[in-house]
């Protein structure tokens, strides 16, 4: 099959995986390309397998990433998904490998990532990386784990960010959303569900789109592609909470 790089060359005629035949996420679809096409400018990489499937891996320069990391001379790796009848058929260890060498051949110190301490959506496997030599070196108190995977022991340590490592966000009445254009999902479910969840509902919802890559750096949350607060105290990365059917379960989980 083999896997293909997706760049400004080729990104308007290829894929990008998640939400390929979603139709009423088409907008939301488009913002990705939209974010990707300026993040290939700081050296953003997009991997796929040569097929129509979810099967990618996303990383770039720790300095460029849109996670309030402090990382420097480190690639972060950001989405990396292998879903369907592709698990278990060594495509995330190859996609893995070829961004190790990719970080060796810039002469980064490694690789890292953000994950939950507990498998959290939208976010990679906690427990697949540490088999695959990753070791944490932060924490929050929301729950959120960075790990990374550096190349010699006499490298610098890769944290989070202040903001980030408070666990709370600034506002401390009702509810709060981050979201960014990481993920071709996060435009639609905030401005269509989750508007109408909140309307059935009579919620109060600040939504805070992050716009930036200093604004992303500098959130209380390291999921910068769409995190849920309740009175100042994170809730969840699950994008699909926004949903009139989702959003009472998952709520209520941590309520």
């Amino acid at each position: 099959m083999g896997y293909i790089t997706i760049n400004k060359t080729n990104i308007d005629k290829e894929h990008i995986c998640c939400a390929i035949s979603d139709k009423k996420c088409a907008i939301s679809y488009q913002l990705k390309k939209d974010w990707l096409k300026k993040e290939f400018e700081n050296g953003w990489i997009f991997r796929r397998i040569n097929e129509r499937a979810k099967v990618f891996i996303e990383y770039g320069p720790a300095e460029k990433a849109w996670v309030p990391v402090t990382a420097p001379k480190y690639l972060m790796l950001g989405c990396f998904w292998v879903s369907g009848k592709y698990k278990g058929k060594g495509h995330g260890k190859a996609l893995l490998q070829e961004a190790i060498q990719d970080a060796k051949a810039q002469g980064k110190d490694g690789l890292v990532t953000v994950v939950g301490n507990k498998k959290f959506h939208f976010m990679s496997d906690t427990k697949w990386l540490l088999r695959q030599g990753f070791k944490e070196c932060d924490t929050t108190p929301a729950g959120f784990s960075l790990l990374y995977l550096p190349f010699n022991e006499n490298v610098r340590v890769p944290f989070f960010n202040n903001e980030a490592k408070v666990g709370e966000c600034e506002d401390k009445e009702d509810w709060v959303v981050y979201y960014s254009n990481r993920c071709p999902y996060t435009e639609y479910h905030v401005k269509e569900s989750l508007t109408e969840t909140a309307k059935n509902r009579n919620l109060n919802i600040k939504v805070i789109k992050l716009k930036t890559m200093e604004q992303a750096q500098s959130s209380p949350t390291p999921a910068t592609i769409f995190s849920l607060f309740y009175n100042g105290k994170f809730v969840t990365t699950d994008i699909s909470v926004c949903m009139d059917s989702r959003f009472d379960k998952i709520t209520s989980k941590k309520n």
